[in-house]
C-alpha cells in the first residue's frame, strides 16, 4: 500500500531534545514520539494531550495546555497529522483543534461540528470528518482550516479509510454498513453490508480493507472481521468470533501491512492471510488493568496500549516490544485513549 510505504519513510527519524519556540517552560523532546489523546471526564472539559518521547522514554502530560494556556476541551477523541499540522477531534466540544505538531501552538480552531470523531486526509487540501450524531460527513478545507461542505450519508459515522479515489466510512452505532464515497465528487457511490457495528478499519499489504465489527453492545450477534475488496466493493471473506461474549475493538495494522492487532481481553494478533480468529492472546491484560486503545509503531511494531483504569481517574500508557515483552508503564492523563505517532520529515 502506498500509504504504508509513505508512512514508513516519514516516521521516527529521532532528533535531539529541544525547547519549542515561544514557551521556554516546555522542555520535553520534539523528536520522535507518540501523542496520547486523554479524553477526560464527560462534560468536565478536562480533556488533554500527552506526549511520549522516544528520546527520554518519558511521558509528558497536559502538553496542549502548556503550549496554549487553555484547556483542550470536552472529550477529545482522536488525532491525526498532516505535514506540520496536527488535527485533534474534540468530540463533545464540537470542534477540531489545529496545532503545529512541533511547537503544539494553536493554528486554528474549527467549530460548528456535531460530535466529530475521526479525520482522514483525502489529499493535501481536503479531509473528511466522521460524526457520532450527525448523518453527514464534514468536508474540511485544509488550506483555510474550515468546513467547506457536507456529505449526507443518512447515517452516523465512525471510522474512515481512504484509498485511491474512494473513502470508506463505517456506520458504527447500531449500523451494519460501510458507505463508499467518491473523493472526486464528494458523493456516496455505494454501500457494503458487513457485520453489526463496524467500529474500526485497516488496510493490509494487499489492499484488502479489514473491518472489525464488534457485534453490538447487547452481544446478541457474533463479532466478526470482514475483508472487503476495494476493487469490487464486496466482502470477500468473513472471520467470525467463536463466542458472543467477544467484544473486540480498535483494529490496527503494523507498518508492513502483514499483521493486524485488536483488543479483546488483551491484545490479539491476526496475520493478513489468516483464515480464522486467533485463539491465543498476544499481550495479556493483567488484573486491575483496563486496556482501552492500542497503537502500533509503524517502524518497529512496538505496541502501545492505553489503560483507562476505571474511566474516571488518570490512566496509564503501556509499551511492549514487537515480541510482546513489557517495556515501560507510565501515568498519562484522565482516560487516555487513542494515539497518534509523530511524523518526522527529513529534508
Amino acid at each position: 500500500m502506498k500509504n504504508i510505504v509513505k508512512l514508513a519513510i516519514l516516521l521516527l527519524a529521532v532528533s535531539g531534545c529541544t525547547k519549542p519556540a515561544g514557551n521556554p517552560n516546555l522542555t520535553y523532546s520534539f523528536g520522535g514520539g507518540v501523542f496520547i489523546v486523554d479524553e477526560g471526564n464527560f462534560r468536565s472539559g478536562n480533556g488533554s494531550l500527552s506526549f511520549y518521547s522516544y528520546d527520554s522514554s518519558k511521558i509528558f502530560n497536559d502538553v496542549f495546555s502548556s503550549a496554549n494556556n487553555r484547556p483542550l476541551g470536552d472529550v477529545p477523541n482522536s488525532m491525526a497529522i498532516k505535514g506540520d499540522q496536527a488535527y485533534i477531534m474534540v468530540n463533545n466540544s464540537g470542534k477540531i483543534e489545529v496545532i503545529n505538531q512541533t511547537t503544539l501552538k494553536s493554528i486554528a480552531t474549527i467549530t460548528g461540528l456535531i460530535s466529530p470523531r475521526n479525520i482522514s486526509f483525502v489529499n493535501d487540501f481536503k479531509a473528511y470528518v466522521s460524526s457520532l450524531y450527525s448523518d453527514s460527513v464534514a468536508i474540511i478545507n485544509l488550506t483555510t482550516n474550515s468546513i467547506s461542505g457536507y456529505i449526507n450519508i443518512r447515517r452516523t459515522s465512525e471510522a474512515i479509510a481512504v484509498t485511491g479515489s474512494n473513502a470508506y466510512i463505517s456506520n458504527w452505532t447500531g449500523g451494519h454498513e460501510i458507505m463508499v464515497i467518491s473523493t472526486l465528487s464528494d458523493k456516496v457511490t455505494d454501500s457494503i453490508v458487513v457485520g453489526k457495528e463496524p467500529e474500526s478499519m485497516a488496510f493490509d499489504r494487499t489492499g484488502i480493507l479489514w473491518v472489525l465489527c464488534n457485534g453490538g453492545w447487547d452481544r446478541q450477534t457474533f463479532a466478526e472481521l470482514d475483508q472487503i475488496s476495494t476493487a469490487t466493493n464486496t466482502v470477500v471473506k468473513t472471520l467470525v468470533f467463536p463466542t458472543k461474549e467477544a467484544s473486540p475493538t480498535c483494529l490496527k495494522v503494523d507498518g508492513t501491512g502483514q499483521t493486524l492487532y485488536y483488543l479483546d481481553n488483551g491484545v490479539r494478533q491476526v496475520d493478513f492471510a489468516a483464515t480464522e480468529i486467533p485463539s491465543t492472546t498476544f499481550i495479556i491484560q493483567q488484573p486491575g488493568e483496563n486496556f482501552y486503545k492500542i497503537g502500533i509503531n509503524p517502524i518497529n511494531s512496538d505496541v502501545f496500549i492505553t489503560d483507562a483504569v476505571d474511566f474516571v481517574q488518570q490512566g496509564y500508557l503501556l509499551l511492549y516490544d514487537r515480541t510482546g515483552k513489557f517495556v515501560i508503564k507510565q501515568r498519562a492523563g484522565i482516560i487516555p485513549g487513542s494515539m497518534c505517532f509523530k511524523l518526522i520529515i527529513n529534508s
